[in-house]
């Protein structure tokens, strides 16, 4: 991080440090010994489950042990994206940090703020010796980003406290206190490739530069996918021309709007001409449509070796499903108060070839649960009809909005206090793990806040800064204010 003066000083130290320690997704062993090492050099009970979660207790500050466990809560793990021509090594190297302005930004990778300014922080509570508190737990929780494994894995009894602040929200002034469930489809086609036929002309195109983005917090912002994108190009040719499919590669992320892709198809030669000049109809069209959102948008069309590719009938299946398939928003939410709110999307997070098989994957969400099983069946059966075998897991619920919440009032009432004005009290299409501690501990209270975020998932991911101050501040007087138990 870049000699500059950001504050809090304690917060941002402990962010430098997390981003020291490569932490992707599955991968997040180095972490985890770094988070044991730090509470037993500081005497703190430090408990790590069966799952990889972490846990570290800190007793009550003097004159504050009558008060309620609270448990503050980040995920550790990052997602792991860059450009294109950059060269990284996220298992490996640190993440290099700059300061735009208000802005904090990685070079050319995602930041990791999400959620690493919550670890952050919660450390720097933990290494403190002048924070008044009562007793404390703070659980760093594995792979949420790809499977919410750790909130998946964790057990009744890992957590003792009553209350909880989840530190991965990305707005300041928004306290979020529900979310949606999410579940993942995913279709594999099957095949055994073939050998074109003479007279076939390859062609390797390509789009990259979109804005990409988070496929819950941000698929309502009229932003290309650009699997769809390509889709729509090949679905437009092969209803005009013989074409097959050689493969199909776009987006990595389960959770994150693919920002780019390229796929290699062949044509007859006689076609080719007429190909190029579909592109770059098709490419102006579709930078008009998306004119607001996609200012950087790249398009690349050449020639390129021949390969084997695959049967005209899985090709052409393959390239229908893509079309057809659902993407962005399916409705919004009914209810007249937060009729602003998504309630169930589909995102069309990846496709990738192999030799013998195409996969795709496809995230659904909703606030209502049996939505989310209607959306999920939808594309299951769409990939069902165009042949390939089709998988589902379970999901995780939603977390719905507790009446009456102590911890709710709470927050609000010392934001109010510190900021003189009213917080936005929220839900969020986005999965939280809050869904899932909602169903292993039905009695927790719980809210979601945290420091302003931008462009999370991609490499445009940044922070502001001045309002890791304000979440801080915020943070500080709630864990002062902590009831007494009852």
């Amino acid at each position: 991080m870049e000699n500059v003066q950001l504050t809090p000083k304690c917060v941002f130290e402990h962010f430098a440090r997390i981003n020291n320690i490569p932490r992707p997704s599955k991968r997040e062993e180095k972490m985890i010994e770094y988070l044991k090492n730090f509470g037993k050099e500081r005497n703190l009970t430090t408990i790590v489950d069966e799952t990889g979660n972490v846990l570290i207790r800190k007793d009550a500050t003097p004159g504050y042990e009558d008060r309620e466990m609270i448990i503050l809560q980040s995920h550790m793990d990052m997602v792991c994206e860059k450009l294109v021509d950059i060269d990284f090594d996220f298992d490996n190297q640190a993440i290099q940090t700059y300061v735009d302005g208000e802005w904090l930004k990685a070079k050319g990778t995602t930041l990791g703020a999400d959620d690493g300014i919550g670890c952050a922080m919660q450390l720097a509570v933990l290494d403190s010796d002048d924070i008044e508190h009562g007793p404390i737990e703070c659980v760093f929780t594995r792979d949420e980003e790809t499977g919410l494994t750790g909130a998946f894995g964790m057990k009744e009894n890992f957590m003792t406290g009553s209350m909880l602040i989840n530190l991965d929200s990305e707005d300041e002034g928004q306290i979020f206190v529900s979310c949606a469930g999410g579940k993942t489809t995913t279709a594999i086609f099957h095949f055994d490739r073939i050998q074109a036929p003479e007279g076939c002309f390859f062609i390797k195109a390509s789009i990259k530069g979109l804005t990409g983005g988070h496929s819950g917090d941000d698929i309502n912002k009229k932003r290309a996918n650009a699997i769809k994108i390509l889709a729509r190009f090949l679905y437009k040719q092969i209803e005009k021309r013989p074409l097959l499919l050689a493969s199909f590669d776009a987006g990595r992320m389960h959770n994150a709007i693919p920002r780019d892709g390229a796929i290699v198809f062949a044509v007859d030669n006689a076609d080719k001409e007429a190909v190029r000049a579909d592109w770059n109809i098709f490419a102006a069209e579709v930078e008009d449509e998306f004119h607001v959102t996609e200012k950087n948008m790249e398009w690349h069309m050449e020639s390129t070796e021949p390969c084997d590719t695959l049967p005209k009938e899985v090709s052409d299946s393959v390239i229908r499903a893509l079309q057809a398939v659902d993407n962005g928003i399916y409705s919004m939410c009914q209810d007249e108060e937060i009729a602003w709110l998504v309630e169930t999307s589909s995102n069309v997070a990846s496709v990738s070839t192999a030799e013998k098989e195409l996969t795709v994957v496809a995230s659904q969400r909703s606030n209502v649960m049996s939505n989310l099983e209607n959306q999920g069946n939808t594309v299951k059966a769409l990939f069902q009809l165009a042949g390939a075998e089709v998988l589902q897991g379970d999901g995780y619920p939603a977390w719905k909005m507790r009446a009456g919440s102590t911890l709710t009032k709470l927050t609000v009432d010392c934001y109010k206090e510190l900021f003189h004005k009213d917080p936005q009290v929220l839900g969020i299409h986005a999965g939280l793990e809050c869904g899932l501690f909602s169903e292993r501990y039905p009695n927790l209270d719980m809210v979601s806040f945290g420091p302003t975020l931008r462009g999370v998932h991609s490499p445009d991911e940044k922070l502001l800064i001045p309002t890791v101050q304000m979440v801080w501040d915020h943070l500080l007087l709630i864990l002062k204010r902590i009831p007494k138990r009852v």
